[in-house]
């Protein structure tokens, strides 16, 4: 857990240093900083996807990650935990909740979040969530200058997803398939696209929906890899 641990302290301090920098940031420079970042978030989106070997499956897995999302109201409830929160600190920020749930798909969705937490289970390494963590610490100074406080408590969200990966894996995942890991890492490429399309005021999705399609991934390259 101390790739995880290290990853959580650096989210929390670049957002920290963003929140000072926030004052000065003119509304001009968050528009072109919205757009850098929703490019760059489509393009990672796209190379992560075309590692892509079980289309059927994915396709399967995002169907019903998202009408399980839908039915248990998952991006509404994440909604209504940034508001919970927001009310509970007495935030006055209008972006806290978008804040927190851009932050958590953009530090958590992608590939090095998934494979550095796997591998930290393993006990093999950490070195990959360490060197995440310098990246998420520059990305969060931005990315709270231009949403506020809500990223820095995105850190929280990151110390219990990735952390429950890495948990999961040293306790029950003693022999997980590559091609488990590549298919995650697809459907991860995939829900970060649809977060570019929101970054670039492309579309509105309920993007936290998909979730659930990373376990049903899971399970449906697990059952195929025992046939």
């Amino acid at each position: 857990m101390v790739g995880t641990l290290v990853n959580t302290v650096a989210i929390i301090a670049g957002s920290s240093i963003g929140l000072i920098f926030k004052k000065n940031l003119p509304k001009k420079y968050e528009l072109i900083y919205f757009q850098a970042v929703g490019l760059f978030t489509l393009l990672l989106g796209v190379k992560m996807s075309l590692g892509i070997s079980a289309p059927l499956l994915v396709v399967l897995s995002l169907v019903l990650g998202g009408f399980t999302g839908e039915k248990i109201r998952l991006n509404d409830r994440t909604e209504q935990l940034g508001d919970w929160i927001k009310a509970r600190t007495h935030s006055r920020n209008d972006s806290f909740t978008e804040g927190l749930i851009t932050a958590f798909l953009l530090f958590c969705m992608g590939s090095m979040t998934i494979v550095g937490a796997i591998e930290e289970g393993f006990g093999k390494t950490s070195d990959l969530l360490l060197t995440k963590s310098v990246m998420d610490f520059f990305s969060a100074i931005m990315l709270s200058s231009a949403l506020g406080i809500g990223v820095l408590f995105s850190a929280f969200l990151l110390l219990v997803f990735q952390g429950g990966i890495t948990l999961f894996v040293a306790l029950l995942g003693k022999d997980i398939p590559p091609e488990i890991i590549n298919e995650v890492t697809v459907i991860g490429g995939i829900i970060l696209i649809g977060l570019s399309f929101i970054l670039l005021e492309i579309k509105k999705m309920k993007i936290i929906n998909l979730l659930p399609a990373l376990a049903f991934i899971c399970i449906f390259m697990w059952i195929k890899s025992r046939f």
